[in-house]
């Protein structure tokens, strides 16, 4: 539901994408940036923004499935069943794009993110431009950052480069959408996200797989092995080891932060040391995912030298989120390179610089 004021400003909103202007909108994952696709120049303007590499596709939003012929050349049974029980939702479905999706807006590819987002605001946007247009619209964010939740995460990374930010509140899901494309009669999730593979599995009797790195074809957003990543140095580390790491860490003076979710295994006098700061998160995978986004932006913003990340657990509801944190965790081998903390951010930050959606 909107109110007067934020109506005026979503109609407000649709003429600046009429016109030819960029928009920051919410979505029940995260806020996305958009532009007309059918516009080259404004779609251009978001890698522009974004500092996005051009080959990297956007995902478009669309008003409803009744879209999807529009803007998809074939849509296959299974597509269309997906369609109908998730949208609106976190799911975006690749499909062979019509000749109404430009090449800019696919990275030169043949295939096309499509997605319904599931938030009034987002809803009412695509509503006010009309059946015959859509938006192709990433994270609200420069390129290989975290994605924002709320407006003000928009205004904080972007500023003034945008021509205008719709606010409707913090994002419910917090986490991407699930991407599904299709391979005969099997889904293949590209990327985890707001869906988990059970529930697509139970719309499709079980025909869903789980796309192996080394063998996928199509580019998808998000799927870099760095992305989603803060400025500040983050490791994940398991219960066992968080002892150990984080007295290592502090031993040489270092600011760490320690995000954790169990409570447990971490040392009693943890509140104790000025440098240290112990962020507790839920213990359950929706609460986390939603608060995922917005905790690592808060403190990568307080000067801590490393991030420590207790790693989530291997269970099927957490798949979106271990994917997230592994994208912007600095290195894999975290606990033999405690030691190079200066050569690792440095080296974090000039990756942020080249190839920060």
């Amino acid at each position: 539901m909107t109110t007067p004021q934020l109506h005026s400003e979503i109609a407000a909103a649709a003429a600046r994408l009429k016109a030819g202007g960029t928009v920051a909108f919410p979505t029940e994952t995260v806020y996305g940036l958009g532009a007309d696709i059918s516009n080259p120049t404004a779609v251009r303007r978001i890698f522009e923004i974004k500092k996005r590499p051009s080959d990297h596709p956007l995902i478009v939003h669309m008003a409803g499935s009744s879209c999807l012929p529009r803007w998809a050349r074939h849509v296959p049974e299974q597509a269309w069943r997906l369609a109908e029980h998730f949208w609106p939702g976190p799911l975006t479905l690749i499909l062979p794009r019509s000749p109404c999706v430009p090449e800019n807006v696919t990275g030169g590819q043949d295939t096309v993110g499509l997605r319904v987002p599931d938030h009034p605001v987002a809803l009412a946007l695509l509503g006010a431009l009309g059946p015959e247009r859509a938006l192709a619209a990433p994270s609200a964010n420069r390129f290989g950052r975290i994605s924002p939740t709320t407006a003000a995460h928009v205004r904080e990374e972007l500023g003034e480069a945008v021509d205008m930010i719709l606010d409707g509140g913090p994002c419910r899901v917090g986490l991407e959408s699930t991407i599904v494309g299709f391979e005969g009669e099997t889904a293949i999730i590209l990327r985890p996200g707001g869906i988990p593979l059970a529930a697509l599995a139970e719309v499709l009797n079980g025909k869903v797989v789980v796309a192996e790195g080394a063998k996928r074809t199509t580019r998808v957003p998000g799927s870099l092995s760095s992305h989603y990543a803060p400025l500040t140095p983050l490791g994940l580390v398991s219960q066992e080891s968080i002892g150990h790491q984080f007295g290592s860490l502090v031993l040489k003076g270092l600011r760490v932060a320690l995000i954790g979710w169990s409570d447990q295994h971490f040392p009693p006098d943890i509140g104790k040391n000025e440098k240290v700061v112990y962020f507790s998160m839920p213990a359950e995978p929706e609460g986390y995912g939603r608060q995922l986004y917005a905790a690592l932006r808060q403190l990568d913003q307080q000067g801590f030298d490393f991030l420590l990340v207790e790693t989530p657990p291997d269970e099927t509801g957490w798949v979106a989120i271990r994917d997230r944190l592994q994208r912007a965790s600095c290195i894999s081998d975290f606990k033999f390179q405690i030691d190079e903390n200066d050569s690792v951010r440095g080296a974090r930050n000039a990756a942020n610089e080249t190839t920060s959606g």
